[in-house]
């Protein structure tokens, strides 16, 4: 491993990018080119696109980011309704 790869996530940070930031934008450009990514396949990208172990631990922030997203991305007619039994199961 070189002396850059052992910096990570210095490296992100020196110049201003949090690692939340980084895998929360990826994950946004992902669903918009990658739609429909389901379970596995949002985790397989994650380990494609971070493969450095420094970034795994965002793992589960991406994978979240992405779902929002692709929610965000599907037309208001398309998307799935929260009924009010689910939204009072969640309170």
């Amino acid at each position: 491993m070189t002396a850059y790869e052992e910096s990570y996530p210095n490296v992100c940070v020196e110049v201003g990018l949090t690692c939340e930031a980084c895998t929360s934008n990826t994950a946004r450009e992902v669903a918009r080119v990658c739609k429909g990514l389901r379970g596995k396949m949002v985790g397989q990208m994650f380990v494609q696109l971070y493969p450095h172990p420094a970034c795994s631990p965002m793992h589960g922030h991406f994978a979240q980011a992405y779902r929002e997203a692709s929610f965000e991305a599907l037309p208001k007619e398309v998307r799935p309704e929260l009924c009010s039994s689910r939204i009072a199961a969640v309170a």
